[in-house]
């Protein structure tokens, strides 16, 4: 996904997910509209952009799947349409790892857990509508992604919209992406890669497989490059 600005979990959103005993987190990005162009205003933890920023700031580049999801950390209303809003505790099979960095700031099992963008439950009559993650996917079961994760304060996270990318059939693009299943073309359609500034590792692995990430991987951490602390 093209761009997105810094922005953290809130703290009581920190909370509540200690709370609940959840692993990991991904960063929630403001609500948006349920389309394909407009699904909220991007917010990165991490630059996420290139392959270099996908290498300096990441611990692992995975290939992976969500197998299970359960809602968490409800946020309940007491004005407005909205009667409740909740996140999703996602949990992911990892399918296969494309790059780890020499000394990665945790180790990554077969499985581990994020939180995702859940649900607007209304008021009138309990109906429940996606929360989308800021230009890039929700994260659902029965799609695959690739996912440059950071492990932050003791949970994982992705570095940003750009490090969340749709990839089912194996394809960069294609798959879930703004809680739509889309196709590569459509992705780009709606990331408006044609733009002269997009250099994103997303835009030029569009359409393409897992051999074009691994290897625009290792060109951007040859030299080895210092990790940032």
């Amino acid at each position: 996904m093209r761009t997105m600005v810094a922005e953290r979990l809130p703290s009581p959103v920190v909370a509540g997910l200690a709370l609940v005993g959840v692993a990991a987190a991904v960063l929630v990005g403001h609500d948006g509209l349920d389309t394909v162009v407009g699904c909220g205003i991007p917010s990165d933890g991490y630059a996420s952009q290139t392959a270099e920023d996908w290498v300096t700031g990441a611990d692992h580049v995975v290939v992976a799947r969500p197998t299970a999801e359960q809602d968490t950390n409800r946020r309940d209303f007491t004005k407005g349409a909205i009667q409740y809003q909740t996140d999703r505790k996602v949990t992911f099979h990892t399918d296969k790892v494309l790059w780890s960095s020499q000394r990665p700031r945790h180790s990554l099992g077969e499985g581990f857990d994020m939180v995702a963008a859940g649900w607007n439950v209304y008021r009138d009559g309990g109906k429940r509508t996606k929360r989308t993650t800021a230009a890039a996917p929700r994260l659902e079961p029965g799609h695959t992604y690739l996912l440059a994760l950071r492990w932050s304060d003791d949970q994982w996270v992705v570095l940003g919209e750009g490090a969340a990318v749709p990839f089912d059939d194996a394809t960069v693009g294609r798959g879930e992406w703004c809680g739509r299943t889309l196709s590569e073309d459509d992705v780009a359609r709606g990331e408006r890669f044609s733009l002269p500034d997009d250099q994103s590792l997303e835009k030029t692995a569009n359409g393409q497989g897992e051999q074009t990430i691994t290897r625009q991987l290792q060109q951007a951490a040859t030299p080895t490059r210092t990790k940032s602390p």
